[in-house]
């Protein structure tokens, strides 16, 4: 055990603090607007092990660098050119990133969501496996699942009815829209909000919205300023580390029933499915939408539904069989062979 505790590991995705009985977790991808990519989710997981087997920590702050983004969950880009082309993989990764929420759910100490930024998707999970979080007034949380091609069942779907009620989880998790940090803090999925918007050097008390568009620009004499929010954060963290080890940890176990419950009942059905779902073309054109800044064509696939012609396989069902050289397996739609060449007659034309 000495080993474990003693141990430190160098990381190349987050980086890792620790002073005053605090440890710091930050995902440095600002690229990406701090999304995890594969080897993030590990280092995640090892850090956070880290921090809940070293006894000189009593609380873990989890945050992202920057001021615009918390976390915005899983590299979309990475999907898109790794996971959509082999979605047998797509079940390994989603193991890692079970384990990444099962490493703060159940690291024994207080975890803190220092939210700097947007929570988005995977990130919104992130700071729902924490114990506590507070939210800077700029930033917001939101699910995006249902908008490009996956489902958040990553904890969103497990959590969401419990912390804000089924209804306003319905909402979020099929519209995704946007809740702002009081909107949040009004619905529980926050503690606090941290004022964060300044007009010329002073803090803007309860920021509307074009204030906050204008912060995050640095326009007008408007800028963002995370100082207040780490006062809180660090104030709540001092509250933590000055009640007994034990007592909190048995007290975050305890406080994890129905959150363990839901997740382990629902993890496994949920890794499966969307490894599978990731071969069809939902995830396709979601995240290929994505990565190339177009709107996903989303009545497109209801449209051919309602054709009788495949929304699930982007040329059709593997339905045809090429007389020349035999090949099988080949899309309804297709209208050659795409080894031999040889012009195919479908069903519907023979």
């Amino acid at each position: 055990m000495d080993v474990l505790t003693k141990q430190e590991k160098k990381f190349e995705e987050i980086f890792y603090s620790k002073k005053d009985w605090i440890a710091r977790i930050t995902i440095n991808r600002p690229q990406s607007y701090n999304a995890y990519s594969t080897n993030c989710l590990e280092e995640l997981a090892v850090a956070f092990r880290q921090a809940s087997f070293d006894d000189e920590v009593a609380v873990i702050v989890f945050t992202g660098v920057g001021e615009q983004a918390f976390c915005t969950g899983g590299d979309v880009k990475e999907y898109q050119e790794r996971y959509t082309r082999s979605p047998n993989d797509y079940w390994k990764y989603m193991r890692l990133f079970g384990a990444y929420i099962e490493s703060i759910v159940n690291s024994g100490k207080p975890v803190i969501a220092r939210l700097n930024g947007m929570a988005a998707g995977g990130g919104n999970e992130s700071q729902l496996a924490c114990d506590l979080g507070i939210i800077a007034e700029h930033a917001w949380i939101g699910q995006v699942g249902s908008g490009v091609g996956s489902v958040a069942a990553g904890g969103a779907t497990q959590w969401l009815p419990m912390i804000v009620g089924d209804r306003r989880a319905r909402m979020m998790l099929m519209t995704n829209r946007r809740i702002p940090a009081y909107q949040a803090l009004d619905w529980g999925l926050v503690n606090d909000v941290a004022p964060s918007v300044k007009k010329d050097g002073k803090f803007v008390e309860h920021a509307d919205s074009e204030q906050i568009s204008k912060a995050k620009k640095g326009k007008d004499g408007f800028s963002i300023d995370l100082s207040k929010l780490d006062e809180k954060v660090d104030a709540l963290a001092e509250e933590l580390i000055d009640k007994f080890p034990e007592c909190t940890r048995y007290t975050k176990e305890q406080t994890n029933f129905w959150k363990n419950f839901a997740w382990h009942q629902t993890i496994g059905h949920a890794r499966d499915w969307l490894s599978v779902h990731y071969a069809s073309w939902e995830p396709h054109e979601g995240m290929t939408a994505f990565v190339e800044k177009r709107p996903p064509r989303y009545r497109m696939l209801r449209e051919r539904n309602v054709e009788g012609k495949s929304s699930s396989f982007m040329w059709g069902a593997y339905t045809q069989t090429c007389p020349s050289c035999g090949s099988q397996g080949i899309p309804e739609d297709f209208k050659f062979c795409g080894v031999c060449s040889t012009e195919l007659v479908t069903e519907k034309e023979k």
